[in-house]
């Protein structure tokens, strides 16, 4: 197959095209704006280990429509994995602006770049084609203390960011619905693992420990989330892409529910282990005001997937966690250097 994948020097997007290029034989073109959080080198040391030539880059901002266009008609994917998105919240919060140029605006162009190229293909070339988006849990809003968010979740975004990503949703399955356009979408909770920008949670209370800086923990620590570990969410993402069914939903969790109380408390705990001589680094924690419409619980529902598609997740939290947290720890130089290129410093933004 031919795989163009937008997003793919982003964390889930590198993930997902490592596991690509280590596992199948399929070309993949990566549509990439490289923007603060890209990053390439994971995908050059695949690249030179393999030796493999079924790979190509093309640095592009999705609102480059005319562009867009032409790259699509000339590599005839079989396969669009659209992953490229503004994803931080606080961010959002600063800077909503971005998230509405990228998320809506960019999914729009692509969309349209998509239908064009769909309607110009014959009869057994659309048969096969799929547009994939993946979104995330957070379009759904906020869960009280029971149950779980499923595909037929009413959306009810609480940030400019879950808001930007609700309507990309929503734009897909009408461009199913009003042209016909061949879609499958997945919407995944909170993910982790190594090569993650450090802004997100476990990454930036690994990094603030290592650096002996208070950890800030928002509001009083009790907000939940269901961690996925990244490789499990490329695993589900590629059976959906490929064994879905067209014009579906699928909802990826991890069965990982932790507040993040919880979670820093754990990095702490595997830094004291790793690092003796810096422990208790639970001292460090440091209560700060919380984030304006910080959803209260995530949880998702993944059984559609799992008896569907037969997805079984491989990584428990306990094991992804503390996989996560030594990348880290060994891999400091390379925070360093993206902390450099994303002229970010750990700092808090979207107060």
């Amino acid at each position: 197959m031919k795989i163009l994948i937008t997003g793919g020097c982003g964390f889930i997007g590198g993930a997902l095209i490592r596991k690509l290029l280590t596992t199948t034989d399929h070309e993949v073109l990566n549509l990439d704006k490289f923007g603060y959080a890209s990053d390439h080198l994971s995908i050059d040391q695949t690249i030179n280990q393999l030796k493999t030539n079924k790979y190509k880059l093309f640095k592009i901002d999705l609102n480059n429509k005319n562009k867009l266009e032409e790259i699509i008609q000339n590599f005839e994917p079989d396969l669009i994995m659209h992953l490229a998105a503004e994803s931080h919240v606080d961010r959002s919060i600063e800077f909503p602006e971005h998230f509405i140029e990228s998320n809506i605006l960019g999914t729009f162009n692509l969309l349209e770049s998509c239908r064009k190229f769909f309607n110009s293909l014959n009869t057994e070339k659309k048969s096969k084609f799929i547009f994939h988006h993946i979104s995330t849990d957070e379009v759904f809003g906020s869960l009280g203390e029971k149950g779980r968010f499923s595909e037929s979740t009413p959306y009810d975004p609480r940030s400019p960011y879950s808001a930007s990503k609700a309507s990309s949703d929503h734009l897909v399955r009408s461009w199913y619905h009003t042209y016909g356009l061949p879609v499958i979408v997945t919407n995944c909770s909170n993910n982790f693992g190594p090569w993650q920008f450090p802004e997100k949670l476990i990454p930036l209370v690994t990094l603030k420990a290592i650096q002996k800086e208070p950890i800030p923990l928002y509001g009083d620590g009790s907000n939940i989330r269901d961690w996925l570990f990244v490789e499990d969410h490329v695993d589900a993402l590629l059976l959906a892409a490929l064994k879905g069914k067209v014009g579906e939903t699928y909802c990826i969790g991890g069965y990982g529910e932790k507040s993040n109380k919880e979670i820093v408390l754990k990095i702490c705990e595997i830094l004291d282990d790793e690092i003796p001589n810096q422990s208790p680094h639970n001292q460090l924690i440091k209560y700060v005001l919380d984030r304006p419409g910080h959803d209260q619980r995530y949880a998702i529902d993944p059984s559609k997937l799992e008896n569907e598609l037969g997805w079984v997740p491989k990584y428990g939290l306990e094991k992804g966690l503390r996989e996560t947290v030594l990348w880290y720890l060994k891999n400091y130089d390379w925070c360093q250097n993206i902390f450099k290129k994303g002229n970010y410093r750990l700092e808090r933004l979207g107060k």
